[in-house]
């Protein structure tokens, strides 16, 4: 079933007579369009809370020429499709398809899959993890097939597995099968920071990098405000600081997910906005270091087969340029390889 013919094709005339070359003359001695214009589109897969953030966030910022949604569910599909469609006036011109056929995603620049098995009440996580994995069958070979050169954007939790589920699905190399890993987590981050020393959150250069949950590693070591390193300035300064303190807002990080979860229930706009800054990071070339789930094999010690994790990387057109060669301390390094640990555990255990 597709969906993408609508009332807005130029076939507006008697018997659906196009009227586009009888509304636009053409000037004289013109050339056709350059075949070689780039066209940017952009597919997302899951049209649920999360899915609709990132295609809302993706219009309003200009990010692409076309915009695909795909979901299972075709009523449900096609209102949202309507929903954005009406909002056309208001908007930089997307074109924008949906439907239940892989087939609309061809020619695709980024796929970003949202999609996700829904927990079942009292439901292991290695149970809800294996129907992912049997989604995840359905939906990243026909990504692939019709979309070869393109790369993969995964969203779907928990994310550093399916990331790793992805890019062996896929076939693809592994600089074009990035997951969002902890981009958002770092913005928490950056934004608690900054609201604790009252600056702007983008002043703030700040990381959690690992596991996109409860084993994530934040940076300390490494954190900065406006160019001063804040660890080594409070040494410096003989100011005392208590580690707890620390702690405790890295914990506030990892449990803000939950606390909007059962205040709202769901997260979409933080995660439409990360999302959509690492698409421009991509689409744009623009080279700029992001967290996000990367093949982490071979840095920092990590060892013990091919695993996904969160790690600064530069991003641009090609996908993955390169990880940020970031200095650690010891015990940073160590948790970052027992984060690796915990989900190769889990990786280990799929059938894929």
């Amino acid at each position: 079933m597709s969906m993408h013919k609508t009332s807005s094709a130029s076939s507006l005339g008697p018997g659906g007579l196009d009227l586009t070359e009888a509304f636009f003359k053409p000037i004289h001695s013109s050339a056709p369009p350059s075949p070689t214009k780039r066209h940017t589109k952009i597919s997302v897969i899951g049209a649920g809370n999360v899915g609709m953030a990132i295609a809302q966030t993706i219009l309003t910022q200009d990010l692409a020429d076309e915009l695909v949604l795909v979901d299972a569910k075709p009523d449900k599909l096609r209102g949202e499709m309507l929903d954005l469609q009406h909002a056309a006036a208001f908007l930089p011109r997307t074109k924008i398809h949906a439907s239940v056929d892989y087939a609309v995603t061809v020619g695709s620049d980024i796929c970003i899959v949202t999609a996700g098995a829904r927990q079942i009440p009292d439901e292991s996580r290695p149970n809800l993890l294996q129907r992912n994995v049997a989604l995840f069958k359905k939906i990243i070979p026909p990504l692939a097939r019709y979309s070869p050169g393109s790369i993969l954007l995964i969203v779907s939790n928990p994310v550093d597995v399916l990331t790793y589920v992805a890019w062996k699905l896929s076939g693809f190399p592994s600089n074009r099968v990035i997951g969002s890993g902890t981009n958002l987590d770092s913005s928490r981050f950056r934004f608690l920071i900054a609201d604790h020393l009252d600056a702007n959150a983008q002043d703030v250069q700040a990381y959690i990098v690992g596991e996109h949950g409860d084993s994530s590693v934040a940076l300390w070591s490494s954190i900065s405000v406006g160019g001063v390193p804040v660890l080594s300035f409070l040494e410096k300064q003989q100011i005392a600081y208590e580690k707890e303190t620390l702690e405790n807002i890295h914990k506030e990080v990892i449990n803000s997910a939950y606390e909007v979860i059962s205040l709202k229930g769901y997260t979409s706009w933080a995660v439409g906005y990360s999302v959509a800054s690492l698409a421009r990071s991509l689409l744009r070339d623009q080279r700029k270091i992001h967290p996000i789930c990367v093949l982490a094999k071979g840095f920092y010690g990590i060892d013990g087969g091919d695993v996904f994790l969160s790690l600064p990387a530069q991003l641009g057109r090609g996908g993955v340029l390169g990880v940020t060669n970031m200095h650690m301390t010891d015990e940073e390094v160590q948790r970052l390889r027992e984060s690796a640990r915990t989900i190769l555990e889990v990786q280990n255990q799929l059938e894929i």
